[in-house]
């Protein structure tokens, strides 16, 4: 299946895309080059634009940086990769707690099109004062790993719930602690105000 269908089947009717999903070989290299570094690429694309080129206004004074710019596309590309590791491992080892299959292919699957709204989203960073709407597009991938739980990891009905609470704050804590790392790594602590443009 082709990206640009992938995408719009998993986001329109994620019910049945997580039933073909289920069918297909797990290959998290081809999962990876082919759908999460393309979706991931775009959203940090977008960011340089957005925060190296465009810029953000304050106070009528619009602050634009290429050095910023390329931050903002390092965090989004590292971090989304990041993320996608580190959700199918999190939701492979909780895998036996909630009588769900331990296997690490269908841990990627669900992680990698579980974000793909989040991706999707990463489109406002083109405009800064948008982003926070991107951000907003990623609480559909909450409910697409909901839905995809059942069916990729084979959890029982009784289980769904409690699996993916305890993913989710698991997951939750392990992100922020990965986007500490990156922002202090990539953001220095006094920045810069950038290049002023009026």
């Amino acid at each position: 299946m082709n990206l640009i269908d992938r995408v719009k089947n998993i986001l329109i009717t994620p019910k049945t895309e997580w039933d073909v999903i289920n069918n297909e070989t797990p290959d998290v290299p081809k999962i990876l080059t082919t759908y999460v570094l393309p979706l991931v690429a775009i959203g940090a694309i977008c960011a340089f634009i957005g925060y190296g080129l465009i810029g953000k206004s304050y106070f009528g004074v619009r602050f634009a940086d290429t050095g910023w710019g390329i931050r903002y596309a390092l965090i989004a590309l590292i971090g989304g990769v990041a993320s996608t590791f580190l959700m199918a491992f999190v939701v492979d080892a909780l895998a036996p707690t909630f009588k769900s299959e331990k296997n690490f292919g269908r841990s990627f699957q669900l992680a990698a099109y579980s974000y793909t709204a989040g991706w999707v989203g990463g489109v406002f960073n083109i405009l800064p004062s948008l982003a926070i709407i991107g951000s907003l597009f990623g609480l559909y991938g909450l409910y697409l790993l909901y839905l995809g739980l059942p069916k990729l990891k084979k959890t029982p009905a009784d289980q769904v719930t409690t699996y993916f609470v305890v993913s989710l704050i698991v997951m939750i804590v392990a992100s922020f602690v990965v986007g500490l790392i990156l922002t202090s790594i990539l953001i220095p602590k006094y920045p810069g105000l950038g290049s002023l443009r009026y």
